[in-house]
Parts: C-alpha cells; structure tokens; sequence
C-alpha cells in the first residue's frame, strides 16, 4: 500500500472519496498507483451479499471509483482543474468474488493520456476511455469495467 503521507495527490484523493458519505461507508483504501494504474482496495466483510461473496453493486462502484480517481489523479498531475464525470459504462460480471474487492483502473489500450491533457488545455473539455478490473484471488478477473470519461475544465 502507498505511503499516504508522502503522496499528496493520493491524500487530496482519498479524502474526497470520504468526502462522500455513500463512499465513506465502503471502508475503501488505495492499494497502490503507479502513475498509470490505481488499485482500490475494500474489504468484502461490508460488501457480502446473500450468497457470501461480493455484491455487484459494490463492484459496479468500486470500478466507476478507481476510474474517476484515475481521470482525477491525470488531470492534476497536468496542472489542470476540471470536474470529472462517468460518461457511460459497460459491466461484465465472470465469476462470483469470495475475497476483498481489489480493483484497479487503467487507461484504454486505444487511448492516450497525452491526446486526453492537449484536448482538455485546448477545448476545455476532453473524454477518454478507461478499463478496470476486479480481479480473483487465484488469477484472473471476476469483474470487467469499460467506461468513458468526461473533464470539464473549471473556470
């Protein structure tokens, strides 16, 4: 896991998270950010459904959450202030997940960060395509998010 103290833009980014009281109560963390992906981490005690493993809502937002955090995280690290919205997303649910929920977020193989930064500087408002994953504790994915991005630049 980050060190939080020593990464301001990831302390900026989990505050906000709790910010917001639906996902304060999802007890999320950062696992980790590496400039190009962001895992989220949860435990599946507070995301158990009827069957015992992880409710897909929970997962459903756990992904739209590392993907805005990723868009988030891209347009500060360029200098930009914008507001961050989930355009539209598509979900595939593989296989039932018995364990925490561990999701990371990266950017489209068709997309560019570069493209995505020149377009919001230039236009005021930019989209972009992210992927993420809730992945199996074996290998594998349980889970599978594709989605789109909307920044809008702040006056």
């Amino acid at each position: 896991m980050p060190d939080m103290n020593a990464d301001p833009a990831l302390q900026r980014l989990l505050h906000h998270y709790h910010s917001m009281p639906p996902v304060a109560v999802m007890q999320l963390s950062i696992g980790g950010y590496d400039g190009q992906r962001l895992q989220l981490h949860a435990p599946l005690s507070v995301h158990v459904n009827d069957k015992g493993c992880a409710f897909g809502g929970s997962l459903a937002s756990m992904m739209t959450l590392a993907s805005w955090g990723l868009v988030t995280l891209q347009v500060e690290a360029a200098g930009l202030h914008a507001d961050v919205y989930v355009a539209d997303s598509q979900l595939r649910y593989l296989a039932p997940l018995f364990a925490d929920l561990d999701v990371e977020a990266e950017l489209a193989p068709d997309a560019r960060w570069e493209d995505f930064v020149a377009t919001l500087r230039n236009r005021g408002r930019a989209r972009t395509s992210i992927v993420a994953r809730a992945r199996l504790p074996g290998g594998g994915n349980a889970t599978e998010f594709t989605a789109r991005y909307v920044a809008i630049a702040k006056p």
